[in-house]
């Protein structure tokens, strides 16, 4: 379908979706409306002014940006005009990163308007290092040395460099485990054929939800081989709940919740040595990597990111902005 349809239809579905919460508002009587920001879609600031009603916009990427960057979109005009609108529009925005809340204050919606909210982990979801021990009996891997990465994996992780780093080690017994799927799982079974490390890959597949944890205490080294510069990765926070030790980017995003040194070994992206340097030093030091997993683990409740503790959060904004709008009247 030619992108200016597409992307006339997507806009279109605000109508029926409008009714649709105004409906919801009117049968419910919520105190408030939480809302996950899209792109083409101010159908929730239109019900939530209608009906005189609080409206809270959980922003998780700046999506004109990141369509016009990776699909191209065809009525730039309306896209960014929607994404503007409903930004300024609501009572409060909850940026995933202080990276995305400088994209958001930059449309014009002052600082008193918005609050970081980073993603964060389900605490009951975490706690059973043991599981981890056993999944690497049932898999072969008790004798690997697993370097692991969650997720959907696509070019731009990099994960080929992980592979060429294993082929570069072959006397540690080095495995990467690739926890999901993704585009790129063919290039690197390929890669690693091409490599002669065939035997230190193993891709899963995709898992459910519940069986991530099981995995991740599987790990001797957790994988963010690169990150979106605004995002909020989950995986992150999945492996720090679990206690692993972390490599990943030295970026703004992923600075804002760990500390080189203390909760993670940070490289330099654009130095294509910096994430070897960082692998050798966890590979060759356990110390390290329990101190940094012990602190990483810490961190999460530290600074409270946890889905609970983010619903407390939200709930407490719903509450303000309910008091406000009633002394207001």
């Amino acid at each position: 379908m030619p992108k200016a349809v597409y992307e006339t239809i997507e806009s279109l579905y605000t109508i029926p979706a409008f009714v649709r919460i105004c409906w919801a508002i009117v049968r419910e009587k919520p105190d408030f409306v939480y809302e996950r920001y899209n792109l083409f879609f101010p159908a929730g600031v239109w019900a939530a002014r209608l009906l005189r009603i609080p409206i809270v916009l959980e922003v998780n990427a700046p999506l004109f940006e990141e369509r016009a960057k990776f699909d191209g979109i065809s009525l730039k005009v309306l896209a960014r005009w929607s994404e503007s609108f409903v930004w300024r529009s609501v009572d409060h925005v909850l940026p995933v990163t202080d990276v995305l809340a400088h994209r958001v204050r930059a449309t014009g919606v002052p600082a008193s308007r918005i609050e970081v909210v980073h993603n964060g982990i389900d605490q009951k979801k975490f706690g059973e290092p043991e599981r981890g021990a056993a999944l690497r009996r049932r898999m072969g891997l008790s004798a690997k040395f697993i370097l692991g990465f969650v997720g959907f994996a696509r070019a731009w992780h990099g994960l080929d460099r992980v592979l060429r780093y294993i082929a570069r080690r072959r006397d540690g017994d080095l495995h990467l485990l690739l926890v999901g799927d993704g585009p790129v799982r063919i290039e690197l079974e390929q890669l690693a054929r091409q490599l002669g490390v065939e035997d230190s890959l193993t891709v899963t597949g995709i898992v459910s939800r519940d069986e991530v944890a099981d995995y991740i205490h599987a790990f001797d080294i957790a994988l963010q081989p690169a990150v979106v510069e605004y995002a909020s990765p989950l995986k992150l926070f999945e492996y720090m709940a679990c206690g692993k030790a972390i490599v990943a980017p030295r970026s703004p995003n992923i600075m804002e919740i760990v500390d080189d040194g203390v909760h993670a070994i940070l490289f330099e992206p654009a130095t294509p040595e910096s994430l070897e340097v960082a692998l050798d030093a966890l590979w060759r030091d356990s110390d390290l990597r329990h101190r940094l997993g012990l602190a990483a683990a810490k961190r999460i409740f530290e600074r409270r990111l946890t889905w609970d503790d983010n619903a407390a959060r939200v709930a407490t904004i719903g509450c303000q902005l309910v008091m406000r709008r009633g002394t207001a009247r």
